[in-house]
């Protein structure tokens, strides 16, 4: 069966999270945008972990669900490892279980010597290569996916404290790498020159710290709905199973150019050679961006194409959309009474970004039937985010 997954978000235990992030809402809020199974998240933090064993029954094969809802949970989390070894490097991870008392045993683990329980997305002096390893020696049918690997402060690949290959981080352990997270500042395409990973599924999800955050990326699978058929499908690569991602466009991402969010100084990657990596203004070395990242790492041909390379949709958040016709901001109450209205009239936020015929659509709203359809056309212009500032997008 076809579903679509956000395997990376947070709950209101983790740091700079909405409160309002409780499993309850977090199923109401799926439905709502058309996810089918999402990430418990924050499984280390020992109260969210009491209200997963408490809320949470058993659903398929390593999937689990709040009584009267539809939305399938993952057991997933996020980790931050800040370790040295000729340098000190900040790596974020995705960890995965099948099951319960594979969590249990993983927090067992890693508790006595490290403080799990003051944030949701726990901050561990370990080496990335010994959370590899305790992760499959807990379940030899974990998944463990690289998150956000482009961006500059806290990734495998990141400018600021990353690695140059996914074997200088992990050795011969890097077969065990089930997938990688582009992030939002970068699509697949982006990803294809490096042939160290070309052969590695790539997986894109929200980050979510907010409900209207959910799905902002995402994962559509066609197979059965339970963790060792989600597996499968990604350690295989298969394309019949794991048929495509939704994305961000990557330039409305917040670490896609160079740049200085302060002096208000933003570079593409040529521009930035041009300046020794030094802003013009303060004579500090810039924040390097995604771009200019992924281009020092790419080993091969501008136009190569993986053979197993699957296809991708950009979109366009409906609430941005709506504030853009409305010319209001996305969190006053014009824009979120439209949204409303929309979903609960239209279907799910990706079936109206995706598939909903434009002609279905101008029946409910002309304008934004309008809006989508240029959207699905790509016919759109983007002032590029930098340095942990957003893009702007107009569309044109």
């Amino acid at each position: 069966m076809k579903f679509i997954t956000d395997f990376h978000v947070h709950s209101r235990f983790s740091r700079a999270t909405s409160r309002d992030m409780t499993l309850e809402n977090i199923a109401k809020w799926c439905e709502k945008k058309g996810i089918d199974v999402v990430a418990t998240a924050d499984f280390t933090h020992p109260f969210w972990f009491k209200e997963i064993k408490n809320k949470l029954i058993h659903a398929e094969n390593g999937l689990y669900v709040l009584p009267n809802s539809k939305t399938r949970f993952i057991l997933g989390t996020e980790i931050s490892n800040i370790f040295k070894r000729d340098k000190c490097y900040k790596v974020h991870s995705l960890v995965f279980f099948p099951h319960i008392e594979d969590v249990e045993r993983f927090n067992e683990t890693l508790a006595p010597n490290y403080n799990i329980s003051s944030d949701g997305r726990p901050i561990l002096g370990m080496d990335i290569k010994d959370l590899l390893k305790i992760t499959f020696q807990v379940n030899s049918e974990a998944m463990f996916i690289p998150a956000h690997i482009w961006t500059p402060h806290f990734s495998i690949f990141g400018a600021k404290s990353g690695f140059n290959s996914l074997s200088e981080a992990f050795g011969d352990l890097s077969r065990h790498i089930t997938a990688l997270e582009t992030g939002l500042s970068s699509d697949p395409p982006m990803n294809w020159q490096i042939s160290e990973i070309e052969n590695i599924p790539l997986v894109s999800n929200s980050d979510a710290h907010s409900l209207r955050k959910l799905g902002r990326e995402a994962n559509i699978f066609d197979t059965n709905m339970d963790y060792y058929s989600i597996r499968k499908a990604l350690i295989t690569n298969c394309k019949k199973s794991f048929l495509s991602t939704i994305e961000f466009f990557p330039e409305e991402g917040k670490y896609h150019l160079d740049g200085h969010r302060d002096c208000g100084v933003v570079l593409e990657p040529h521009e930035s050679i041009l300046h020794n990596n030094i802003c013009p203004k303060c004579q500090k070395p810039l924040t390097i961006g995604v771009l200019n990242r992924t281009t020092k790492l790419i080993d091969q041909d501008v136009n190569f194409k993986p053979q197993n390379k699957r296809p991708f949709q950009s979109i366009i958040p409906l609430e941005e959309l709506i504030s853009s016709i409305l010319n209001r901001g996305v969190n006053t109450k014009s824009v979120q009474e439209f949204y409303e209205n929309t979903v609960r009239s239209l279907g799910s936020e990706f079936f109206i970004l995706l598939e909903a015929p434009i002609s279905a659509i101008t029946k409910y709203d002309e304008k934004l039937a309008q809006i989508i359809n240029k959207m699905r056309q790509g016919k759109i212009k983007i002032q590029a985010g930098y340095d942990g500032k957003y893009g702007k997008i107009e569309i044109s």
